[in-house]
């Protein structure tokens, strides 16, 4: 039986990755992060969509530790969410030390524990937003350490680490649940479902990638099956 677990936030990245895995995998268990972020309703999201698509399994997993160490926008009240600014340089404020690092190593010990053969989590180099730990150079190495310190092989799959959120867009469509992740995900920043509240970085990038899809659908489509190898 082939088994994943998915680093799931509800958000559109990691239910189309959800999406998808439900499609390719027998069983698919999910793992909720709660790190006392700021946006926290997208662990009840997160709770509901997992049920609705049909996870084996969904795990909260408390790490609010990680609040206590990170300074971050999203785990202090006191900084304000930054609005879209396209000549923003340097880490953004809502970049949060480590998450990454701790998000996919406590997902790996649970993959252990299920003995699914990947972790799969919806980082993305292409549209990253300046986080040093959405890229391939980072997934690649911990996933090698991860690897060692376990004695078991486990693979990180990244599906949207080369497309840019025109192309995520297409792979919702593709896997025939556009509606369901425009609708029913969180990406906000500010805990705003859907469409969000249109001026912070994540929908910004969001509403951007679905206006470019909307405009050439067929085009954006051809080229993220040509990047995913999906027919």
């Amino acid at each position: 039986m082939k088994r994943a677990v998915v680093v799931f936030s509800g958000g559109q990245d990691s239910t189309t990755c959800l999406i998808q895995a439900l499609a390719q995998y027998d069983e698919v268990h999910c793992v909720t992060f709660d790190y006392g972020q700021r946006h926290r309703q997208e662990i009840d999201v997160a709770r509901e969509l997992a049920i609705r698509l049909g996870a084996r399994a969904h795990k909260v997993l408390d790490v609010t530790l990680l609040n206590e160490l990170a300074i971050s926008s999203l785990t202090r009240d006191n900084i304000p969410v930054p609005q879209y600014d396209a000549n923003a340089s340097g880490l953004p404020s809502t970049f949060v030390p480590g998450r990454n690092i701790l998000f996919l190593t406590l997902a790996s010990i649970y993959a252990y524990q299920v003995e699914a053969e990947a972790v799969i989590t919806g980082v993305c180099e292409t549209d990253f937003s300046g986080y040093p730990d959405c890229r391939d150079e980072f997934v690649k190495a911990l996933n090698h350490a991860v690897e060692l310190g376990m004695a078991r092989p486990v693979r990180f799959e990244t599906p949207l680490m080369w497309l840019n959120k025109a192309e995520t867009w297409a792979l919702a469509d593709y896997w025939q649940q556009l509606p369901l992740v425009r609708q029913d995900t969180l990406t906000c920043y500010n805990g705003i479902k859907g469409d969000g509240c249109g001026e912070c970085a994540a929908c910004h990038l969001r509403a951007n990638g679905l206006k470019n899809y909307q405009e050439d659908s067929a085009a954006v489509m051809h080229s993220m099956q040509q990047k995913t190898g999906l027919r």
